[in-house]
């Protein structure tokens, strides 16, 4: 019962000690927590929990290992003359959760105790991620092992870490001072590190000769067999000592520390409060959820540890920058190639004469050159076809610039490209799906200029461009002049009605009827008919303006069916209310937050066109 009892206590008093900070002579306090965040405010209360505000340079050393080596107890004998500066339990779990610290002003050392590895930790990637943030902004690491042989998993991680440091941690390191305001470089060299093993009943390491530094020669070629790297670090040392009768003597290790503490032509005493700044800095770079189902395995800090976690949309691919890049404004890259998806029409065209002059220009499918005016434009449209201009080169392509023998573009001034699609960044420039709907724009600009005349010309206009993106089959509206079916003669206010079917024009009594016509192309759909086609099936009405925009309709357009309400307002659409499309964003709007008109040359739109209140108040170009 009283053993029971005991343990109950020492548990109670582990969880007091650790959750407040402090218990009877403890007097470190917690850092970071095991969620990696940050435990102190801000600089001033960094260095008043630590005591140091008044000192001038410090160094910094952090303790390494696995759980229940004796890391807390390590630190206490070294660096506070064997006073509990931080806990030590002989729980079986670990009595060290997160990173904690204190100050030597002896030394001048600020001392990080780290949690064990190999322990029962729930969010072991952080854990792992942690513990190279602390090994980042350390001068002094020591990696401390009760093993009776130096196991092959202490010279993994260590390469492991060395790699990742130099990978992730050296260009962050380096662009610290600018960005912290830092006024004291930070060296692109690591941390010392110095392996302390202690061994009850086996010899240690370089025992059979008394040469300086042969045990450090044999801990290298250790590395080395195993075709393992330290490059990050700025020295690899081994200190060991042998304890058949405790206590365990320290007195070389404490050696070891001072040596390197005074060692200042790779790394010099910096300011107590560039510590907490270089803590902060990678703290806030490098955070964020870590899921299993993505790390890499059989590497203790992959790639995914450090990296952005932002996957191409259409090939799977994970961006390479680091972590939170888009706050420096670095766009999202990837390595390999990208595979194009219809959904996200990733394929751009790039001038070719441009390219081989080692510029990237993209160029765009349009109605009509930027130096046209609308009219001329759709007009050299329905003559000539759609139109690449490069911003360097003027316009490269015409589609129909020959009555025959037009090559295709791609074996000609342009090169094709597929490039990546990330989550939340714009969709890609449009393709040659869109001149159609932009002659539609182009329709609806002249229209409104011409309807301030009169109404004859406005249909005039609509009657002629919906001939140019008519299908072949389908009677010319000019050749139009009564109704196919009833031979009602069209007045000039009369809308006339293409039977999807045969083709003829019709007046709308006539072709009131809707049926699935596949063999033309449209689908299982049921679309307008004829009453004659209509005897084979069917039922309904539409207009041939709006076969022309279904067809016409871009890809990075919001369907119809998907907008339930206004983008803009939230205000839900009704079956009266006219659902609207921004050209820049392609989300559905109303009309009262679509009144504006602006050009999008990035969409191909070089004249005025529909746009929400939220893209035509942006300062940028569209």
């Amino acid at each position: 019962m009283s053993d029971i009892l005991m343990r109950e206590m020492e548990s109670l008093s582990i969880s007091s000690m650790k959750a407040g900070g402090s218990g009877d002579g403890v007097r470190s306090f917690l850092l970071v927590d095991e969620q990696e965040n940050l435990q102190v405010r801000d600089e001033s209360e960094f260095l008043d929990r630590l005591g140091c505000a008044d000192v001038a340079g410090v160094k910094v050393l952090s303790i390494f290992g696995n759980t229940g080596d004796g890391k807390s107890h390590t630190l206490n004998h070294i660096l506070f003359n064997g006073e509990t500066m931080f806990y030590t339990s002989k729980s079986p779990s670990s009595c060290t959760v997160g990173v904690w610290a204190a100050f030597n002003p002896t030394l001048s050392l600020v001392a990080l105790d780290t949690e064990g590895l190999l322990g029962a930790a729930a969010n072991q990637n952080q854990r792992m991620r942690l513990l190279l943030k602390v090994l980042a902004v350390s001068d002094i690491v020591v990696y401390r092992t009760r093993a009776e042989r130096l196991h092959n998993d202490m010279f993994h991680f260590l390469s492991s870490a060395s790699g990742a440091y130099l990978k992730h941690f050296t260009p962050e390191l380096r662009a610290l001072s600018s960005r912290c305001g830092l006024d004291v470089p930070l060296s692109c060299l690591g941390p010392a590190v110095i392996v302390f093993q202690e061994t009850t009943h086996t010899q240690l390491l370089g025992h059979d000769s008394k040469a300086a530094g042969h045990a450090d020669t044999l801990l290298q070629k250790r590395f080395h067999d195993l075709n393992l790297g330290t490059e990050a670090f700025s020295s690899v040392q081994y200190v060991g000592t042998q304890t058949i009768t405790p206590p365990t003597d320290y007195n070389k290790l404490l050696e070891a520390v001072g040596q390197q503490v005074k060692n200042t032509h790779t790394r010099s005493p910096r300011q107590p409060g560039i510590v907490f700044r270089a803590l902060e800095a990678l703290s806030d770079r490098f955070c964020g959820e870590l899921a299993d189902d993505k790390m890499t395995l059989y590497s203790f800090f992959p790639d995914e540890y450090f990296t952005c976690s932002a996957v191409c949309l259409s090939c799977n691919i994970r961006c390479k920058k680091g972590m939170n890049h888009l706050r420096d404004r670095v766009p999202h890259m990837a390595d390999g190639l990208c595979q194009f998806t219809h959904q996200y029409s990733n394929k751009v065209l790039i001038c070719k004469k441009c390219y081989e002059g080692g510029r990237e220009v993209i160029v765009v499918p349009k109605t009509s050159a930027s130096s046209e005016n609308p009219w001329l434009g759709l007009a050299k449209y329905a003559w000539s076809g759609y139109v690449l201009e490069c911003a360097s080169c003027g316009v490269i392509y015409r589609s129909r610039q020959y009555w025959m023998g037009n090559q295709d573009p791609e074996s000609s001034v342009v090169r094709s490209e597929i490039k990546h699609v990330w989550e939340g960044s714009d969709n890609f420039l449009s393709n040659h799906q869109n001149a159609a709907q932009r002659v539609l724009d182009g329709m609806n600009y002249m229209i409104q200029s011409v309807s301030e005349y009169s109404t004859g010309p406005t249909k005039a206009v609509t009657a002629w461009l919906t001939d140019q993106v008519a299908p072949p089959y389908w009677r010319a509206n000019t050749e139009i002049t009564a109704c196919h079916g009833c031979q009602k003669l069209f007045e000039e206010s009369d809308r006339k009605h293409h039977c999807r079917s045969c083709g003829e024009g019709f007046c709308h009594p006539c072709s009131s009827h809707r049926m699935p016509v596949p063999e033309r192309g449209w689908g299982s759909s049921p679309v307008r008919v004829c009453q004659t086609c209509y005897r084979q099936g069917g039922a309904a009405d539409t207009s041939t303006m709006g076969f022309v925009k279904d067809v016409a309709r871009p890809d990075y357009w919001v369907p119809d069916h998907s907008i339930t309400q206004c983008h803009q307002c939230s205000k839900a659409f009704t079956a009266t209310m006219s659902k609207h499309h921004c050209r820049a964003c392609g989300q559905g709007v109303c009309g009262q937050c679509s009144t504006h008109m602006k050009a999008v040359p990035s969409r191909g739109w070089d004249h005025p066109v529909r746009v929400c209140d939220s893209c035509y108040a942006r300062t940028d170009s569209l």
